[in-house]
């Protein structure tokens, strides 16, 4: 039965602006499950439900976003695809030139991913600034985001 229930609510939060528990357990018994504001709590925090900010403002009841590494790349192709102008490296820096105003987002998605040796990131309006541990790192690195900006845009054509 509780798997059932658990089921029924990852249902309805999916297709419905669920806001409250109330809500939750009313819409719960209109699908037949009967249930007490305890075992509602309790599957939310079995589920790992959390509540999200509306565009209008208001919370609602959701799946936590996860990515996975696929889904990161992804981005990062996405971001690339529209973004970098170039790629180069010094010693254990590497540089990457942006359109004006997009340098922050290739660094989320470049803080997104799990690159070995990425000590940490600095982004201004157009450029990023890549601190590796090593000069062998920072010349893998930039030549992997080189590749990766050149597919994108490959695959845009």
């Amino acid at each position: 039965m509780k798997s059932k229930r658990q089921e029924k609510i990852l249902s309805i939060i999916q297709h419905n602006t669920v806001t409250t528990q109330e809500e939750l357990q009313l819409r719960l018994a209109e699908a037949g499950f009967h249930a007490t504001q305890a075992t509602i709590s309790r599957d939310i925090r079995e589920l790992r439900l959390v509540k999200a900010l509306s565009p209008t403002g208001g919370h609602y009841y959701t799946l936590p976003v996860q990515k996975q590494a696929d889904a990161v790349a992804l981005d990062i192709d996405f971001v690339f695809l529209e973004s970098i102008r170039s790629v180069d490296f010094a010693g254990n820096f590497v540089v990457v030139k942006c359109y004006a105003g997009m340098a922050n987002a290739v660094c989320v998605a470049v803080d997104n991913g799990s690159w070995e040796g990425l000590v940490g990131t600095i982004a201004g309006d157009d450029t990023i600034f890549l601190l590796l541990r090593t000069q062998r790192q920072a010349e893998e690195f930039a030549e992997f985001l080189k590749a990766t900006a050149a597919k994108a845009k490959a695959s845009r054509k």
